[in-house]
């Protein structure tokens, strides 16, 4: 089926109206109304060509909520009318280790991105994302959405969410754990309110205090200045995981000993080159540094579950469709508190 559509045709942008074709259902698939797009600091870095590789025309969104429209005659879990979440991969292998041990994002064959990735069985050659009215997802990769949830915020908990559930579960963070986050942004805000959720003593590691209100209502029982060099060295040692949410290029060694011995930096971030590092305190320490790619889709619906059950919610600013160039713009400048959602009931007044 043919559905409207946002796309940059070149990189850099714009975003213009595009129209797509979506694939017929299969037995296993669910079609989805997309209600509502959550926009990504990695969908600025996509549309720009940043990481390389971008394929135009190019329909962003990789955080996608909304109800279910249809069912093949295979699906078991999904019924119309459904909430349902859809976030960073819609296909894999499901056969190698890495899938049948829930990490689907570290396929061995092919992750198929929720956008601009080659499409396997679509009727175009890649994948288009969530700045679309609808979309067709494998069942296996669709997410449940309680309808106690407020839609309209869960689509950030999709990618914001698990990006930084995956390493607090996969470090055992919990009661009388010590936790950092370093930058206080899309990724950075939730990865507080969930570590706090699970029971840790968080600090917000910021460069700047004026954030320091809302640090403390997301949870933080701290926080710390980065720029503040002696503050920086009190905290020594003072931390168990740090999770670094910070998206361009930094350098990562004022951090790397605020770890207590055997502390663990997990970057969730940047992507590329971090510059020198001194290794020093890592030898020293047994410090580790460490990245995380999202989460499989078990874990994806366990973050869902467990933002419902502890009332965890992503700060938003909703959006229509129209002014998408302009969001993007304020992502860019920083200018963004701290998730954009595009509500995307905004397209169905478009014209064709």
């Amino acid at each position: 089926m043919q559905v409207k559509a946002y796309a940059a045709h070149q990189c850099g942008g714009p975003m213009k109206p595009h129209t797509i074709e979506r694939r017929d259902i299969r037995d296993n698939d669910v079609e989805i109304e997309i209600m509502y797009s959550g926009i990504c600091h990695s969908d600025l870095h996509q549309i720009n060509d940043d990481w390389g590789g971008a394929n135009y025309p190019l329909v962003p969104g990789h955080e996608i909520a909304g109800k279910v429209t249809k069912v093949g005659k295979n699906v078991t879990e999904f019924a119309v009318g459904d909430h349902a979440a859809v976030g960073c991969f819609v296909d894999s292998c499901l056969e190698c280790d890495q899938c049948e041990g829930d990490h689907e994002q570290y396929c061995r064959e092919e992750v198929v991105q929720t956008y601009s990735s080659k499409d396997p069985v679509g009727p175009e050659k890649y994948t288009s994302g969530g700045f679309s009215t609808h979309i067709v997802v494998r069942e296996h990769f669709v997410l449940k959405v309680d309808k106690s949830l407020d839609l309209s915020k869960v689509p950030p908990m999709v990618c914001a969410g698990i990006t930084t559930f995956s390493p607090l579960k996969e470090y055992n963070i919990g009661e009388g754990s010590r936790v950092g986050v370093i930058g206080i942004g899309g990724l950075g805000h939730m990865a507080v309110q969930l570590a706090a959720g699970l029971g840790a003593e968080v600090t917000a590691i910021t460069r700047s205090n004026d954030k320091a209100e809302e640090i403390d209502e997301l949870g933080a029982k701290h926080s710390l200045l980065s720029t503040d060099k002696k503050a920086m060295k009190e905290a020594a040692g003072s931390f168990d995981l740090i999770i670094d949410t910070v998206p361009v290029k930094h350098d990562l060694d004022p951090y790397i000993s605020l770890l207590d011995v055997r502390g663990v930096i997990c970057i969730v971030g940047q992507i590329g080159d971090s510059g020198n590092l001194n290794t020093g305190p890592l030898v020293f320490g047994e410090r580790k540094i460490t990245g995380s790619l999202v989460g499989g889709i078990k874990l994806t619906q366990e973050v869902i579950d467990f933002c419902r059950d502890k009332q965890i919610y992503p700060m938003c600013e909703s959006i229509n469709m129209e002014n998408v160039n302009d969001a993007l713009k304020r992502l860019e400048e920083g200018d963004v508190h701290y998730r954009f959602v595009i509500d995307m009931a905004s397209m169905k007044d478009q014209a064709d």
